[in-house]
């Protein structure tokens, strides 16, 4: 059986949970959460220097990277459709995902370790100079990502597709940590068919304390 040492919480462990479970890979794959057993810090560390989640064991191969374990387990499954099997549909997911890992991600990041972790784990109080720079980003990038969902059902055309778990993972803490979405139309009108995915709801960390 293959390993995800994993933390749910976690956009980048979300996503792949969230994969697996649209794969129906769910029973093929036992997840290790590093936060409720500690003890398995080692055992990664081993696997991985980095000691970084997700990261999947599938027999003697080792696979770090979140956007990389998807198109891995997509791979595996036939007649899936969320890893396209030609070139350019493949670059075209890829490409996104890229993205999602250089801009996105990093803009919706800085808003969730200021809005939401630091309150969480005390950490602090918010560096609203941070925060300015996130929300600058955010509508940046939020910008592109908007202009690129009109015309389209899912980021690449009218089926769902790897890109979209990548980039909506972040998405899961909209509200929490109040990215500036006035003005986004198409992403909410995206986002808010995430939620008619059975293996997206079943994936979706859990609430947090008041």
């Amino acid at each position: 059986m293959m390993k995800l040492y994993t933390y749910a919480a976690s956009p980048n462990s979300f996503k792949v949970v969230a994969v697996l479970n649209h794969l129906g890979l769910a029973g093929q794959v036992q997840i290790l959460d590093l936060i409720s057993r500690p003890e398995l810090k080692p055992e990664l560390k081993v696997l991985y220097p980095g000691e970084r989640t997700p990261t999947l064991v599938d027999g003697d191969f080792v696979l770090w990277e979140s956007n990389a374990i998807m198109q891995y387990l997509a791979a595996g499954v036939p007649g899936q459709t969320i890893w396209p099997s030609d070139r350019r549909g493949q670059a075209d997911v890829s490409r996104w995902q890229c993205w999602q890992l250089a801009h996105w991600g990093r803009a919706c990041g800085t808003l969730i370790y200021e809005r939401l972790l630091k309150a969480m784990f005390k950490l602090g109080t918010p560096d609203e100079t941070a925060i300015a720079e996130g929300e600058k980003d955010f509508r940046e990038y939020a910008e592109v990502l908007d202009h690129c969902l009109k015309g389209r059902k899912w980021i690449v055309g009218d089926k769902l597709t790897l890109a979209d778990f990548s980039v909506g993972a972040a998405m899961v803490y909209a509200q929490p940590a109040r990215y500036p979405l006035e003005g986004f139309g198409e992403i909410s009108r995206w986002f808010a068919q995430f939620g008619e995915l059975e293996g997206w709801r079943k994936a979706l960390p859990p609430p947090r304390p008041a």
